[in-house]
């Protein structure tokens, strides 16, 4: 989880308070580009890749969490 943190703060988003559960497109003003390259490092930080049918439905820092900890 320490990675993850570590990942996020890279890319500006704290993961406490309002902000874990903030749209990545409307609240955080984020280019899918950089969500997707959010995603990427995650995935090869963590060592879990996700579906890319689930990569598309996720819009929230909680949300991407929450499948990365499931894969």
């Amino acid at each position: 989880m320490k990675k993850a943190i570590s990942v996020f703060k890279t890319y500006g988003i704290p993961l406490t308070g309002k902000r874990k559960s903030a749209n990545f497109y409307r609240e955080l003003q984020m280019d899918k580009m950089f969500v997707d390259g959010l995603i990427f490092e995650l995935e090869y930080e963590l060592k879990r890749e996700l579906e890319d049918e689930k990569v598309s439905k996720i819009e929230t820092p909680s949300e991407l969490i929450e499948h990365l900890l499931s894969a």
